[in-house]
């Protein structure tokens, strides 16, 4: 009799040895993917129900973007900003166009984008809008999630994200997500920015009530303040609009993109706003070797042009109806709550069956992943090139787990 010897356990002991543990992932071992299904060291398939956060929006290994990183690779990948290489500016106009603003920022990481972000509002309150010097604020909301540079866990208030990692930045004046009248009372004259997420996707796909963007739009254009929208997680076509913030009809003074900006192959980040704002950066003041690298900007190009068509933003509106028909369906049979925009889900379990762990390691065993945050909340979020069988296929293996 033949012993079939399986690779995932030493992979995994491989791992655990020599990494750092600040993740604690799943027991797969991914060794080659396509669209929305994986394929692990040992042969065996999952149906991928996470995307990378979102980061692979496009699906696995999108034909049309290979074929750009390709094209690439074998003309020029980097040059550093010391010079200027052709796909910078298509890169740049396209996605300036993209979001209705006249400058773009290329940068590599989320946490860098949300980080420039916070450096130019803070210069655009100094320069144009006259707060005293080292007195500039900006409004977050409590249960944010914008990254994990120093700054950033700094306005956090997840203890996981911010404890022993102090003294912490200053500036920085926290309210209640959702709630318009907290942040409008909030505002003072030294106020430069809000930043916000249109939807708070690590505290659990959290929707804030109708009217909230509205409302706080208007507090901050009557008091000259910036409104910054975090649309790492949420924009690029996640929602079923190209920005989350869109189902308000509200418009930003800034973007802050990632994510699904790099196609899943490359990291690609960015800031987008008018030049009134952008422009109050100057040479030598802000910048990254590899932002905006011809690598990152062929890839980040070609994303553009997948939205440009509104293909997969009508397609995640559609296919999240179906997501959220399915998964209202299980409330009472061991879901207690479902929040759904999109391909995006939130699901929280009744915590008497089980934690948001254990549902995604049994959800895993049946071959589906997905990922848990805040003790019995999973967090679904399909590549958007999901077929509807495969995403009917989800929702009955988490079926089978709660029956289970």
């Amino acid at each position: 009799m033949t012993t079939v010897e399986f690779r995932t356990p030493a992979a995994l002991a491989d791992a655990e040895r020599w990494t750092a543990h600040n993740y604690h992932p799943l027991p797969v071992v991914v060794a080659e993917a396509d669209g929305a299904w994986v394929t692990d060291v040992d042969g065996r398939r999952y149906l991928d129900m996470l995307a990378g956060y979102s980061a692979l929006n496009f699906g696995h290994r999108h034909p049309g973007l290979i074929a750009a990183a390709h094209a690439q690779l074998d003309r020029l990948t980097l040059t550093s900003r010391a010079f200027v290489h052709d796909q910078f500016a298509a890169f740049c106009r396209g996605l300036a166009e993209l979001c209705g603003k006249d400058l773009v920022l290329p940068m590599n990481t989320g946490a860098e984008a949300v980080e420039t972000a916070i450096k130019v509002a803070r210069k655009w309150g100094y320069q144009v809008k006259g707060v005293p010097d080292g007195q500039a604020e900006i409004i977050v909301a409590d249960g944010n999630f914008h990254g994990r540079t120093t700054t950033i866990v700094s306005f956090s208030t997840d203890p996981e994200a911010r404890a022993d990692f102090g003294p912490y930045t200053p500036g920085f004046v926290v309210v209640p997500y959702g709630d318009a009248a907290a942040l409008a009372a909030a505002i003072t004259p030294n106020t430069v920015a809000v930043l916000v997420e249109p939807i708070q996707g690590e505290g659990g796909v959290l929707i804030p009530p109708a009217g909230y963007f509205t409302a706080v739009r208007e507090a901050c254009t009557a008091n000259n303040v910036l409104l910054i929208a975090d649309e790492i997680q949420s924009g690029l076509g996640r929602t079923g609009k190209t920005f989350a913030i869109e189902h308000e009809n509200v418009v930003p003074d800034m973007y802050v993109l990632g994510k699904a900006l790099g196609g899943g192959i490359v990291p690609v980040s960015a800031v987008a706003a008018n030049r009134d704002v952008l422009g109050v950066l100057k040479p030598g003041e802000h910048g990254s070797t590899f932002g905006g690298n011809a690598l990152a900007c062929a890839v980040g190009d070609a994303v553009v042009g997948l939205l440009r068509t509104g293909e997969f933003q009508e397609r995640s509106a559609r296919l999240g109806q179906r997501l959220e028909a399915g998964l209202s369906a299980l409330i009472g049979k061991g879901l207690v709550a479902v929040r759904c925009r999109g391909l995006w889900a939130g699901v929280d379990i009744d915590p008497a069956l089980m934690t948001g762990r254990q549902a995604c390691e049994r959800l895993a065993e049946r071959g589906v992943l997905a990922k848990d945050t805040h003790g019995s909340t999973i967090r679904l979020a399909p590549p958007l090139v999901i077929t509807e069988e495969d995403l009917d296929h989800a929702i009955a293996q988490l079926a089978a787990v709660l029956a289970a």
